[in-house]
Formats: structure tokens, sequence, C-alpha cells
């Protein structure tokens, strides 16, 4: 499937949505020489798994190493036709908007005053300084995207710098529309389903204006984080709503509010929206790792992880996934991987309580764990005054099915006190 030559996305083409005018033949023409065309592979491994033909548009290998390249570049590009003169421009993002700004300010010669939440990953934060070289000036502001953004747009304002937003702008959405234009010009069937991640909504809108026109039957289907679902909040509610707190971990994908343009468009033309809980995006980072050499941030594993509720559904059907970044900080793999195994049920915290005589740890070692149980955290302070003293035990186990033996077991030993895993206030005050 290719796109009409010469085809323009408008208002008028795209249902009731009210974004005033998408452009994507021009954005083509400001990136030919700027981006990658990304390819759109076949992924074995999880066509077999969901037995389904499952491709990946690998958005991971990007310039910037995202797709955020293609709305900020279209932008700026836009910007410097219409002022031959700018000089400067304001930025918030999460990092990857970031860097897609910084690359490009560099590029066309234009600074760039970037606002990021303190709590960005280091990696993101020292792309975005190379990236950007002396073009750019980093403040790092707020916990949050939101607070960040509203801190860039302040400043903004006092020194009437154009304000590059990372998704809620029609010349960003047209940017992150060419990709969809080389989805379809790459595969060689219809394509039954799209799984696109969500976090502002810019790049779903894109997608979502050009398959909407030229290939209506396929199936757009949105990925939010649990933590941070504010596109499913504000269907629910009728209308763009802010949530009140959000969970930062998948911090490409973490904002508390949708953009107004993103919101009607999804809304008139988006087929579903589901949230998938940060352990299985965690799973499915170390699935593309470990079986396919694949290094994606959890923002980038978003709509990948999303099959899992669609799995009946898309059987025997064309599938793609867009996989929207790689930069992922190697310092959070441990952490990953420890929220992998809590979703898969093979990591569970206990408070045991052991009695205050020598040799009750080897009796715990010896009878109450399973031959495969491996101990991976231990915290106890022996008193003497007492006659158990706890101790907090962190227990990983080679399959889920081990877990009611083991349980069954320290309770008959009286070596258990309490499970921590499904007590997240105590669980993140201990560990």
């Amino acid at each position: 499937m290719t796109q009409v030559p010469g085809e323009l996305m408008t208002a008028s083409t795209v249902k009731k949505a009210t974004i005033p005018f998408i452009d994507v033949e021009s954005a083509q023409q400001r990136l030919k020489n700027v981006v990658n065309q990304t390819p759109l592979l076949p992924n074995l491994t999880y066509s077999e798994l969901f037995q389904a033909d499952v491709l990946l548009k690998r958005e991971d290998l990007q310039t910037v190493r995202s797709y955020k390249i293609r709305g900020a570049y279209n932008k700026i590009a836009s910007l410097l036709e219409q002022r031959p003169d700018l000089k400067h421009v304001v930025c918030a993002s999460a990092g990857n908007h970031a860097q897609g700004v910084a690359y490009t300010c560099r590029h066309l010669s234009v600074q760039a005053s970037v606002y990021m939440p303190v709590t960005t990953p280091q990696q993101k934060i020292e792309q975005v300084k190379m990236f950007g070289g002396d073009h750019v000036e980093l403040v790092l502001v707020g916990d949050t995207f939101d607070e960040a953004q509203q801190q860039a747009l302040t400043y903004s304002q006092q020194h009437d710098y154009p304000f590059i937003h990372p998704f809620d702008d029609a010349e960003i959405i047209a940017g992150q529309a060419t990709i969809a234009s080389e989805i379809l010009e790459q595969s060689q069937q219809a394509i039954d389903y799209l799984f696109v991640p969500i976090g502002g909504g810019g790049l779903a809108s894109g997608l979502l204006t050009v398959f909407k026109q030229l290939s209506p039957a396929t199936q757009v289907i949105g990925v939010e984080p649990a933590g941070a679902a504010s596109m499913a909040a504000a269907f629910q509610a009728g209308h763009n709503t802010k949530l009140a707190e959000i969970n930062r971990f998948v911090d490409g994908a973490a904002v508390q509010q949708v953009g107004q343009h993103t919101f009607d468009i999804c809304r008139d033309l988006l087929d579903d929206v589901i949230s998938v809980p940060d352990g299985l995006i965690c799973q499915t980072i170390l699935n593309l790792y470990n079986k396919d050499a694949i290094v994606v941030e959890p923002a980038g594993a978003l709509a990948l992880a999303g099959l899992e509720q669609y799995a009946e559904k898309i059987k025997g059907k064309r599938v793609v996934c867009l996989l929207s970044g790689s930069n992922n900080d190697i310092t959070r793999i441990e952490e990953i991987r420890e929220r992998a195994l809590l979703f898969n049920g093979l990591k569970h915290y206990f408070l045991v309580r052991f009695p205050q005589r020598a040799g009750a740890l080897k009796e715990f070692v010896a009878d109450i764990l399973g031959p495969a149980d491996d101990i991976t955290y231990f915290q106890y302070q022996k008193k003497h005054n007492r006659e158990h003293g706890p101790a907090v035990i962190g227990i990983e186990l080679k399959q889920s099915e081990d877990f009611e033996p083991l349980l069954q077991r320290m309770k008959a030993g009286g070596f258990f006190n309490d499970y921590l895993n499904n007590q997240p206030e105590l669980f993140s005050m201990l560990l």
C-alpha cells in the first residue's frame, strides 16, 4: 500500500477532528535528508507467541534513537521558513523530544532552552547535551514533565521565544505522521492492527490521520502505561482532563494530560485505548533484549506489551507494533528485571520471624526453601530481648507455582510473619 502522491492531511478528511491542518507531504520533504527511513521487520518471537504476523517498526533505530526527531525538526524547520531570523526556541520534554530539539537546533543553528524534569534518567540528559552542544541550555526543574512544561511556557512567554510543544501542535503531528506513510509503503500486505504508544498523543494522532484515510480497515490501538493513562481518563470523562498524579516509571509516556488537539483526533479516530502494567512492559524489554538483541526504553516497549490484551483478536492477523525509542539508561536494568520478576510471580518479599537461637537460619535454608529457591535479599538484626527477630527476605523462584508450597512451609515452621508484595507503601519503605 502506498500513499497517494501529493496527498495532504486536512481537518475535512479526518471526520470532525479540530486540528486545523496537517501537511504530511511538506513534512516528508523537510525530513528527507534528516531522518532515517526505519525498517519494518518481522519478529519471529512475538509472531510465534501470538500466532500472528507481527512486524516491528524500528523507530528505536532512528536519528537520536527515537521518532521524536521527526516532529521536532519539522516544527522548527517550518518556523524558520516563516521567520528566517529565528534565533531561539524553548521546549519541555521527558527526554526524547528534547533530544530531537537539541539535534535540530544544532543542525539549523538555532539556540534552545530545554526544560526537563529533575527525575529524567541521566542517559537522556547526557544525550541532550551531546546532540545540542553549545546550542542548548538545559534546565532541570520539577518532578514531572507537566511541571517542567509549565516552567518552560512561562520562560517562553517572558522572552517571546517560540515554544516547541512535544505533541499538541499541527507540525509536530505532521512530522510523526511520516512514520505512517513509511509503514504503508513498506508493507506488502494490508495491515489488520497497528499498535502505537501514547504519552501526549502526538504520535498516535499523526499515524491516525494517515491510516484512517489510506488504510481505514486497519484497527489502530493506543497503548498507555497503567500508571499514566491520561488518554483513557479523558475518554472516560468525555473531555480532556488532567490526572491528579502519575507513576513516572515509563518516563517517555508519563504525561498527566494529553493535548487538546491530540485528544480530539484520538477521540474521533482511535479504535481502542488500553493500558499495560509496568511489570509487563519490563518483561517485554527483557524479551526483546534477550531474544532479539533489541534495546528499547520503557515507552519503546509499550506498543508490543499491548499485544497481550489482544491475544485472541490478532491470531492469524498482520500486526504492526511501533518501537518508539531506545534511550534506556543501563543503570535501570536491575529495576526493570526486578519489576518483571514481581509481575511474573517469581520474586517475593516476606517479613520472617527467626527464633533467637543458633541454627535458625540454617533450618530456614535447609527445610523451608525449595531446591530451586534463591534468597536475593536479606536484612536482619538480632535482638537479645525478644524470642523472635524479624528479617526482611527476598526470594526468587524458578516458577510461579512454587510460591504456595513455600508459603505453607514457612507457616508450618513458624517462620511466617507477613507478605510484603501486596503492601506497596510498606514494600517501598523497606526496600
